[in-house]
């Protein structure tokens, strides 16, 4: 079975010459369709210059991105929105919600995009996130752990086989955070589904099918993990 997610090699360097900055020192990583694979390492140390590549945000110096065997790097500016489009949920820390548009309608507006099964759809992933009683609401209404399910719904609505989670918890009070972490591993579980959660708190880990370690742009280690936790067991 091809992996959800394979780089080979990968590098990324902004600047050149006194302002040269090496994000990425060749990074060569696999993480199995199916997985919660968490990325951890301090800040500065590439974890979300690496989702970026993964997600076609950036594109790399040299090396290579694939997904489900397709080279994201490769594609055209077209073949990448698509794939952004249709192939990848996006779950930022800051969540990214239009405050003039109540939740059901700021999920809608993704699966519109997305030519996904429009209102049917929209209210299934609400109601999948727990937001069954809270999808009239704006965004100002909802509590932070509340928009972060409103953020997730959005990713889930076109049914991507990757979700792709940068500091997902960080703005976010231990229960809430909890919770969320919770909802990825449940969205894991369901299908096929990857999920690759960027963090610095490395308890998230303990909750992980894989973990991966970067530092100075360099991965210092890979592990699966036999016996993932429960995230309602992680001691924060």
């Amino acid at each position: 079975m091809r992996p959800a997610v394979k780089t080979t090699d990968l590098t990324k360097t902004y600047g050149e010459g006194d302002t040269e900055v090496r994000a990425l020192r060749g990074i060569s990583l696999e993480i199995p369709k199916g997985e919660l694979a968490v990325l951890l390492g301090p800040s500065g140390s590439g974890k979300t210059t690496l989702l970026n590549q993964i997600g076609a945000l950036e594109s790399p110096t040299s090396g290579s991105v694939e997904a489900d065997g397709l080279e994201i790097n490769a594609l055209d500016d077209k073949g990448q929105t698509d794939y952004r489009l249709n192939s990848i949920g996006f779950v930022f820390q800051f969540y990214n919600l239009v405050p003039t548009l109540t939740a059901k309608e700021n999920v809608a507006l993704i699966a519109e995009l997305a030519g996904a099964d429009g209102l049917e759809r929209t209210e299934a992933v609400l109601e999948q996130v727990g937001l069954a009683d809270r999808m009239d609401h704006f965004p100002g209404q909802l509590s932070g752990g509340e928009q972060q399910r409103v953020s997730i719904a959005r990713g889930l609505v076109k049914d991507p086989p990757l979700m792709l989670c940068d500091e997902p918890t960080g703005s976010l009070d231990v229960e809430s955070g909890i919770a969320i972490l919770k909802l990825l591993r449940n969205v894991t579980r369901a299908g096929d589904r990857s999920v690759l959660i960027v963090t610095h708190n490395a308890v998230t880990a303990k909750m992980a099918d894989r973990v991966i370690r970067l530092r100075d742009g360099e991965i210092t280690s890979q592990a699966t993990n036999p016996s993932p936790a429960d995230p309602e067991q992680l001691d924060w």
